[in-house]
């Protein structure tokens, strides 16, 4: 496909340094630690900074609540120091304010779509223009239950090397290619409720959609009708790679207080502080992701 236009990553390097001078960009630091389970190392990125965290967090959620009062819509118009330029006519690209990854960055429609409509054509189009561009894990978190704060419908992408190492650029990719089949698979690994698809390379978007609305047909994840628009009707995560694609079905939001999105089912965690490292630390990253999901 002709991919279109986007941001290229010297743009996103560029207005990172613009978004930090001004103070606009909030990174946190964190102590990473990886914990080996079931043959993945799963990156365990822990606040190095509580109370610096804590207050993001209430700037955080005094902006949404701001935005809901006076049915504002927190990405239309969005803070322009964060914006790092526009993908096609339907999506731009934005700075993740609030960041524990560097250069986590959000493919936002244009105009208002809920969170909670299906991933389209355009959106994948979006999507893969940026894969084209720099290498990252793509994930998306359909509605709140999966991790998602925000109501307007926006995909993440999260650079690669999660963990800056290249030899272990994706934690649980290993099993994925491992368990490599035609069609949708299951990596025998991975002990959370999912279904895989291989991309082989394929970026056309018409594809991409197809084989993601076979992977939420295999979790459970039926298409609901609403005013037109086709909605889920249950929650989910999706992770999508130049490579391949998963998606999970989510029953809660945390388990024992850990916060699990996207990311988690990437191989990548984050805590707060000791007592919730200690939780990961004791169920073990794998059985706090499957409590997460459906069984």
């Amino acid at each position: 496909m002709a991919h279109m236009n986007c941001p290229s990553w010297r743009d996103v390097v560029a207005q990172t340094e613009r978004a930090l001078a001004c103070g606009a960009l909030r990174s946190f630091d964190t102590v990473q630690r990886v914990i080996e389970d079931n043959g993945v190392r799963f990156l365990v990125r822990q606040a190095a900074n509580l109370a610096r965290k804590e207050q993001a967090s209430k700037l955080a959620a005094k902006a949404t609540a701001d935005a809901a009062s006076a049915w504002r819509d927190p990405f239309s118009p969005c803070e322009e120091s964060l914006r790092v330029g526009d993908i096609g006519e339907r999506h731009f690209l934005l700075l993740n304010k609030f960041n524990v990854l560097a250069h986590h960055l959000l493919v936002v429609t244009t105009d208002f779509e809920p969170q909670e409509s299906l991933i389209d054509t355009d959106d994948f189009a979006a999507l893969f223009a940026c894969l084209a561009k720099f290498d990252g894990l793509g994930f998306y978190n359909g509605g709140e239950i999966a991790g998602s704060s925000q109501p307007h419908k926006h995909l993440q992408i999260a650079p690669l090397p999660l963990d800056g190492d290249a030899a272990h650029a994706l934690p649980v990719e290993p099993c994925i290619e491992a368990a490599r089949t035609r069609g949708v698979f299951r990596a025998p690994q991975l002990a959370f409720t999912h279904a895989a698809a291989w991309l082989d390379g394929d970026d056309d978007p018409k594809n991409a959609h197809a084989t993601y609305l076979r992977l939420l047909d295999a979790i459970g994840v039926e298409p609901l009708d609403v005013a037109g628009v086709a909605h889920q009707s249950a929650p989910y995560n999706l992770l999508v790679t130049r490579r391949w694609m998963l998606a999970v079905p989510r029953r809660v939001a945390h388990v024992e207080g850990v916060a699990v999105n996207a990311l988690g089912f990437a191989g990548s965690l984050f805590v707060r502080d000791d007592a919730q490292r200690a939780v990961v630390e004791s169920l073990g990253p794998m059985r706090l992701l499957a409590d997460a999901t459906i069984s």
